[in-house]
């Protein structure tokens, strides 16, 4: 079976009345971990972008290792993770915040990482992600996620 496009899902949900749109919505939810972590944010986060922004780096400083060395699996992990929580918002400002904190911990946990090429490529794209979200917000919001970001690029091995 093929799955229908997004609009018309959208005028078959239109047409559900509320009994049967929550139905929809709660089946949805117990079918895939994904869908429940989206809908949890949709009706209990969306609203507060700057707790859920700090919920998720609180997470991020709970998962990197305290130690000053980071394995390339850990890395991946978390960074699936994070990009997984920043879709959900969908939110630039949200994004930047999480991904600059990301890199943050790096430094100031002094986490040596540059001897494994991957695991450098990958904070490399993190620095990438970061100027591409951050060419999409106001020039007031750059200059101050760029002073943020000060010391991130240059991070040493």
């Amino acid at each position: 079976m093929k799955a229908a496009s997004i609009h018309e899902l959208k005028k078959a949900l239109a047409n559900l009345d509320r009994d049967e749109l929550l139905d929809a919505c709660v089946r949805l939810a117990k079918y895939k971990v994904d869908n429940k972590e989206l809908l949890t944010y949709l009706l209990m986060h969306a609203d507060d972008e700057q707790g859920y922004a700090d919920a998720v780096c609180d997470e991020i400083d709970q998962q990197l290792p305290t130690a000053h060395t980071v394995h390339k699996k850990t890395m991946r992990k978390i960074v699936r993770w994070m990009d997984k929580y920043i879709r959900y918002s969908g939110n630039k400002e949200t994004e930047l915040r999480i991904r600059i904190h990301f890199c943050r911990q790096f430094v100031e946990r002094k986490i040596r990482f540059r001897s494994c090429k991957v695991s450098a490529n990958m904070y490399a794209t993190q620095l990438k992600k970061i100027e591409k979200a951050m060419e999409k917000l106001h020039p007031d919001l750059q200059f101050d996620f760029r002073y943020q970001m000060q010391g991130l690029d240059t991070y040493p091995s």
